[in-house]
Formats: C-alpha cells, structure tokens, sequence
C-alpha cells in the first residue's frame, strides 16, 4: 500500500473527511488529496513533503516514521535547507545605538554656577577695587571648574542574558500554525504539534535545530530576541546554530 493509500485509509478508519484534517494540519484540501493520490509535487519540495506525512499521520493516529522512511526509500534522503534562501536580507541588520550625551539638568547645572561665579567675581571687584579680582575670581573658577560634570562614559551595550550556547527560540501564533522542531545532528524530534492562534510556545536548545512551519504567514518567530521575517506563503524549514546566534548557513 503506498504512502498516499495509507494516509487515506487511516482518515476515513478515524472518521475524518479531507476539510477535517486540513482544519487541523492548515494544509489546503487540494494538497491533502494530491498526496493520498500519491502526488507531492504541490508540496514545494521534498522539506516540505516530509512535513505534510508528519502533519498527516498524526492528524489521522498513525505514526508516521515508517511513512518518512518510504517516502526516503522513494525519493532519495533529505538534504540540507539554507535560511539564507528564505529569509531576507540573509544577514541580521545591525541597528546603531544613539549616544548619549549629558543631560540637559546637567547643562543647567553647569550654566548657573558660571553665572554665580561670574557674579561673585563682580561683586567682588566692585569692593576692593582692581587689585584684588583676580585673586576673587581664582576661587570662583575653581567652584565652577570642580562643578563642571566630567564627561560621562558611553553606555556600555548591555550583555544578552542568553547564554552564548543557546539558542532561545519564541513562537506566536496569529492564525493556527503546525510547527515541529528536529535536532540538526541526529534528526531527533523535539517537539511537533499545533500552535492555535493567540497562543504563544518558547524553547530553549544547546544544539542546532531545524524549525518547520506548515503557516509561517500566521506566526511571529523571534530567535535570541532578533525577529524572523519571511515572506513565504507555504510551509518552511528553518535552521538554527548556537555558534552565530542566528539562522545558520
């Protein structure tokens, strides 16, 4: 029995028409009969088709790794994704930081004592004649030397609270979104299920991970509190590397 006959006799066992399980996985209903016709060419790639068995099978109670392997035996292994080719640009935008320079409560600080010494200097003068102003004023710009604020140091960017071996990845969902993440090195599955909308999901990973979204359209995705844009409209795979804090080559 092939992958698509399988897929279609567990649905209807299970009770459930094609407008059920798309409800469920987001996959549009003329891909859901496109592959329990056994054609996959509407799921964009092999990525992606591997990703509608997974959705399906669990939708309908089967489980879908002997589905993967016959897939694999029939189209070849998976190969490898770059996030480059999905997102743009493919390399984060550094935003720069404003200066900050001193306070303005600091330039009035500094302007009034100028103005009290300066009058001290006045008064001063008008007492003892011209002899002695330059000795008056001597301790009027000291005051005002000694009030004058040093230059302060230039913020000092604050040190991410994510350690530098992580990788913190945060989900929300807008519209139900199925999302599954797979280790990189040995392919183990870490979690797989359905976000519905208004809800949010976070994980925290020491290892490469790869990151599917059967409707990235409906999802906001932030890793190491930088924000993801994407543009595609069908499901994609992402890839994540704790060593460049960001999508991975």
């Amino acid at each position: 029995m092939s992958i698509g006959e399988t897929l279609a006799d567990a649905r209807r066992q299970a009770g459930l028409t094609i407008t059920d399980v798309s409800q469920q996985t987001r996959i549009r209903e003329s891909i859901i009969r496109d592959i329990e016709g056994g054609d996959f060419t509407a799921c964009g790639g092999d990525f992606y088709a591997r990703g509608h068995i997974r959705s399906i099978a669990s939708a309908v109670g089967i489980d879908p790794a002997p589905l993967i392997r016959e897939y694999d035996a029939e189209h070849g292994p998976p190969g490898a994704i770059r996030a480059a080719d999905v997102f743009e640009p493919s390399t984060p935008i550094k935003i720069r930081e404003r200066r900050r320079g001193p306070s303005m409560a600091m330039i009035v600080v500094v302007v009034l004592l100028a103005i009290i010494g300066f009058s001290s200097y006045r008064l001063v003068s008008s007492h003892h004649g011209t002899a002695r102003p330059l000795a008056a004023a001597t301790p009027s710009h000291r005051a005002t030397a000694s009030a004058r604020p040093s230059a302060s140091p230039s913020p000092t960017p604050t040190a991410s609270a994510t350690p530098a071996n992580d990788v913190v990845i945060q989900l929300t969902a807008s519209e139900d979104c199925w999302v599954e993440l797979t280790s990189s090195t040995d392919g183990s599955q870490i979690y797989m299920g359905v976000v519905p909308a208004g809800s949010s999901k976070s994980w925290t990973e020491k290892k490469a991970v790869d990151v599917r979204l059967g409707n990235p359209s409906g999802v906001e995705l932030t890793v190491n509190g930088k924000k993801q844009t994407t543009d595609a409209t069908t499901p994609v795979t992402l890839s994540f590397s704790p060593k460049s804090m960001s999508q991975s080559s």
